[in-house]
């Protein structure tokens, strides 16, 4: 038998103290609780042997009930071991817990505990993967960012209406697991998103989940935009948390900041007026990357690798419109590109934000700043 399989029930026992610490069961009273798994490589021979009931339905990749689950033999180990968490996750809640909720609650939780890292040191659930190679054949990642691409980019709210079915293709799977991996991850959520577990019997589980969010549900809403725009392997949540306080005018004689290379969106703290006209210049040097040298990059950004259709470490702005309805499309997904030297002239009024080019996944190598002045221009100049 191949060595991976033979390590399936290790990875599945030592899921369990972890499934219990992240929904708050306990783990001695429940010391017993023991789950039954079928791997099937040859899907008629089970059924000739009873081993797949003729009720089960129709499953792609896996299929959870009661005490039982059946998943299908896949291409890799890591791959094959994410479906028996998957699933195991599954039968966690439903056995334990009594539900799962919500559909998309239900599938982002599976698919959050399941994306997981599996080495000598260990198990550890709810990983963030660092690269493909970490998680081949996953390709959560892979399928928003081309969705993005598309124009089929998914609200919150259509994520929550969905039902069974959108889960007969991956594309399903993996907007459930980034709107979990969103809400679990985001220091402005993670706390009221843990508290659903105590929730899924509720009949009114998305009505509940946004009564727990409804004091921020716009900027919520907005959030989500700005992460699954810039989403990529190896995410640095905590660098691309932005701060939506509204700006202040800019002083007569203009402003000037520092902007890190190695962090998204920055609140200038200024507001630029509708009609006006305003010069944005920006100076200085900055490391993006170690490898295989380092990367030094000016505000005019780097040539030779572009990111988002614009060079690597340009500077990059953005006008946020104040009081926006909580369904706009947030101005974060159409940044201007300002390099060293550029004209501002907003069509609304709102507060500034500024951040060097580069992708969310590579800015904890990143290294100093680029030095912005920005300035009011008056009529005639």
């Amino acid at each position: 038998m191949d060595a991976e399989i033979e390590r399936l029930p290790k990875a599945f026992d030592l899921a369990f103290p972890q499934w219990c610490a992240y929904f708050g069961v306990d783990a001695v009273k429940h010391a017993d609780w023991k789950i039954i798994g079928y791997l099937v490589g040859d899907k008629e021979r089970f059924a000739q042997a009873g081993l797949l009931p003729a009720d089960l339905p129709t499953f792609r990749n896996g299929y959870s009930r009661g005490r039982e689950f059946w998943l299908y033999e896949q291409p890799n180990p890591y791959y094959r071991r994410h479906l028996l968490l998957h699933e195991g996750t599954h039968s966690f809640m439903f056995t334990l817990l009594g539900s799962g909720g919500q559909n998309w609650y239900s599938e982002g939780m599976a698919e959050l505990l399941a994306t997981h890292h599996w080495d000598d040191q260990g198990l550890k659930l709810a990983y963030f993967p660092r690269s493909r190679e970490e998680v081949p054949e996953l390709g959560r990642i892979k399928l928003v960012q081309d969705s993005l691409v598309d124009g089929k980019a998914m609200h919150v709210a259509q994520i929550m209406r969905f039902g069974p079915e959108a889960h007969q293709q991956n594309d399903g799977y993996a907007w459930c697991w980034a709107l979990a991996a969103f809400l679990d991850g985001h220091p402005s959520y993670q706390a009221r998103f843990r508290q659903l577990p105590a929730l899924v019997n509720s009949l009114e589980f998305n009505e509940e989940f946004v009564r727990l969010f409804k004091d921020d549900l716009k900027t919520l809403f907005e959030d989500w935009q700005v992460f699954v725009a810039n989403l990529e392997h190896a995410y640095a949540m905590d660098r691309m948390i932005v701060d939506f306080t509204p700006g202040k005018p800019l002083p007569a004689n203009g402003g000037q900041m520092k902007v890190p290379a190695d962090q998204g969106w920055r609140n200038t703290g200024w507001t630029l007026e509708a009609g006006k006209r305003y010069l944005v210049e920006a100076s200085g040097r900055y490391q993006l990357g170690t490898q295989p040298v380092i990367w030094w990059s000016e505000p005019g950004g780097v040539s030779i690798r572009y990111y988002h259709s614009e060079p690597l470490g340009k500077l990059l702005a953005v006008v946020r419109p104040d009081g926006e309805p909580p369904d706009a499309r947030s101005a974060f997904l159409k940044p201007l590109g300002i390099g060293i030297r550029s004209e501002i002239a907003p069509e609304v009024s709102g507060t500034l934000y500024l951040r060097i080019n580069d992708s969310a996944g590579e800015l904890t190598d990143n290294l100093g700043d680029a030095d912005v002045k920005i300035m009011e221009m008056k009529s005639g100049t």
